[in-house]
């Protein structure tokens, strides 16, 4: 898992809208998708229902909390260094 799946999600997260989310991030839908997909499949579960609005699924909320608290953990030790 890396940071950059990890902070993609979050956005999406977020949003509950990849086109929205892809914007915010500067970013095309398929490349954060992607980032999307590559969290799946590592994980072996579906993070968001995507029909017909999308949400997240019980693993995509219990995946937000904890990414939220990687980051920030992330951003304190880059400020330490």
């Amino acid at each position: 898992m890396n940071f950059l799946n990890l902070s993609y999600f979050l956005v999406a997260a977020q949003e509950l809208n990849f086109t929205r989310a892809a914007q915010k991030l500067y970013s095309s839908q398929q490349t954060l998708s992607n980032h999307i997909h590559r969290l799946e499949v590592e994980l072996d579960t579906t993070l968001f229902e995507r029909t017909p609005t999308q949400r997240l699924t019980p693993s995509g909320k219990a995946l937000e909390k904890f990414a939220k608290q990687v980051l920030f953990l992330q951003s304190q030790f880059n400020n330490e260094l």
